[in-house]
């Protein structure tokens, strides 16, 4: 946990910071902190920095400084007490060094493969020749019977609005709106009730028909064409899949070009992934 007060290591700071001569001398490797035989760096404060939650990005400079260099400091003289590294912290800095090389070429590859040409290809390739996907408005009456649905297809046939029989007799969470389903695309429904909703014309009351809720009498009130996404409602999506393809390509070359040996099936126990005796052995 940091502790935020004043120390050596923030005046140190501030006065190189005042004067242009000494900042100039100021580099990474610049010695903010001592601990026995042990420099603390420039650069150790500054990836601490880095790796804080976000919580603290509240905080200024100034108070930070001084924190992370507390922080440093108490952690190596918690290192001191051990001295040599255990197999297990061997182990974990080989993990952690490998994931951090891997993660900055990642990075490179993500930053430097795709173009505005790319993006821009891409929509056109997923977009150009996309077929039309309808959406439709409608309205249903749900009831419990088919004598149920039958009687209110004739009140509707026989003139009354389909919306004040909905209110009436609907036995759905629509009814009190009169039925209104609102909009919604291929799939959004039972395939029962869309079968019956595409079979029908704008204003058009469809016979009763059951699905696994009851029995419906379905109104198509509208009908329109769902409008493709404009470039720059799918730039990040394109943008995270031409990325990642770059990446998979590039982890696909490196295998190709590089010797790796695996193990066979059965030399390994994978049950040997939980004896953590054995990183100390």
């Amino acid at each position: 946990m940091l502790k935020y007060k004043v120390c050596l290591g923030a005046i140190f700071l501030s006065g190189a910071m005042a004067t242009g001569a000494i900042a100039q001398d100021v580099t990474s490797d610049t010695v903010v902190a001592t601990v026995g035989e042990t420099e603390i760096t420039l650069g150790e404060v500054i990836i601490a920095r880095q790796q804080l939650p976000a919580q603290y990005a509240q905080f200024p400079n100034e108070v930070l400084f001084s924190g992370l260099i507390d922080q440093l400091v108490q952690q190596q003289l918690l290192a001191d007490v051990l001295g040599e590294a255990s197999p297990r912290i061997e182990y974990t800095l080989s993990n952690e060094r490998r994931a951090l090389m891997a993660a900055e070429v990642i990075t490179e590859i993500a930053e430097t493969s795709v173009t505005e040409a790319d993006i821009e290809a891409a929509y056109a390739a997923r977009f150009e020749n996309a077929e039309e996907i309808p959406e439709f408005n409608a309205s249903h009456i749900l009831l419990e019977t088919q004598d149920d649905a039958a009687a209110a297809k004739a009140r509707v046939d026989a003139g009354e609005d389909f919306a004040a029989v909905a209110q009436e007799m609907s036995t759905g969470p629509t009814g009190p709106n009169g039925g209104n389903l609102g909009w919604f695309g291929p799939g959004a429904m039972v395939p029962e009730f869309e079968q019956q909703i595409v079979t029908l014309e704008v204003g058009a009351v469809s016979e009763p028909f059951q699905t696994q809720f009851g029995w419906h009498i379905a109104k198509l009130n509208e009908t329109r064409v769902q409008p493709l996404p404009t470039l720059d409602m799918v730039r990040r999506e394109l943008t995270g899949q031409l990325q990642e393809a770059a990446i998979t390509a590039r982890l696909e070359e490196l295998a190709t070009a590089t010797e790796v040996v695996l193990p066979e099936d059965g030399v390994f126990d994978p049950n040997l992934l939980d004896d953590l005796d054995l990183l100390d052995r």
